[in-house]
């Protein structure tokens, strides 16, 4: 049986920015951009998700410089960086931008920096270090296209009482993948009537990496016959909501 979707026009979701427009405004400010491989370009262009962290930071005597690591998920389940080396050591004092694919390019490119040495008698630098937490690698068959509608357009359709609320509605604005598999399995009061339920997981991947379930129930036992949408958080009570209509009409 078919999931039925919505033809109404689309209503693109208020978000946060998504992982490509993070790389624009990251090549965008950085002066040797055009530096970076083809290939590496290539693979971000598909990315699912970012995350960006301070990695250090070095401040003194009016000068200062920080790193920061920019981490995307591509959509094979694996994770691609950049380092990002900001310095303010150049005549005039503006910041400079400059990006590189791995640590030891960092590192070459801040030992060049005429900044003083870590040890400073009376200038500590500031050393700042965050760990990035691992990203998820995906589970399979995710679509990366349409995610934040496919879940506006989900819960849109609803139509029980106790369907989720604003809170789930705003945290899957910022879904950037997700898939749809019908669930089976575990007899049932329905399953036994033979009655017309089919139970739907739509899975969505956040833009943190984090993964999020909705549990739809389509069915045509109504009183007049006719499909009926229901949308739940978890899956125990999209079957125990399948079990009560399926009683009422045993």
């Amino acid at each position: 049986m078919s999931v039925p979707y919505e033809t109404a026009a689309y209503e693109p979701p208020e978000s946060p920015e998504s992982p490509q427009e993070h790389l624009a405004r990251l090549l965008g400010r950085a002066l040797n951009s055009f530096e970076l491989p083809d290939d590496t370009l290539g693979a971000l262009e598909c990315a699912l998700a970012h995350d960006a962290s301070l990695h250090s930071a070095h401040h003194s005597a009016g000068l200062h410089r920080e790193t920061y690591r920019h981490t995307w998920l591509l959509a094979d389940g694996s994770a691609l960086t950049l380092w990002e080396l900001v310095h303010n050591t150049t005549p005039g004092g503006a910041a400079q931008h400059e990006v590189y694919v791995d640590e030891e390019e960092l590192r070459t490119a801040t030992a060049r920096l005429p900044l003083p040495p870590d040890t400073a008698e009376f200038e500590l630098p500031v050393v700042v270090q965050v760990e990035l937490s691992p990203v998820p690698v995906p589970r399979l068959g995710y679509l990366s296209e349409g995610s934040a509608d496919h879940a506006r357009r989900l819960l849109r359709r609803a139509e029980n009482p106790d369907r989720p609320g604003a809170d789930t509605a705003e945290r899957l604005a910022t879904a950037c993948a997700h898939r749809i598999t019908q669930a089976f399995g575990r007899p049932s009061r329905a399953g036994r009537a033979g009655l017309p339920f089919s139970l739907y997981e739509h899975a969505f991947l956040l833009r943190g990496g984090e993964e999020v379930s909705l549990w739809e129930v389509e069915h045509t036992a109504t009183p007049d016959g006719r499909h009926m949408c229901e949308v739940y958080v978890s899956e125990d009570a999209a079957r125990c909501a399948m079990e009560r209509r399926a009683a009422r009409l045993s």
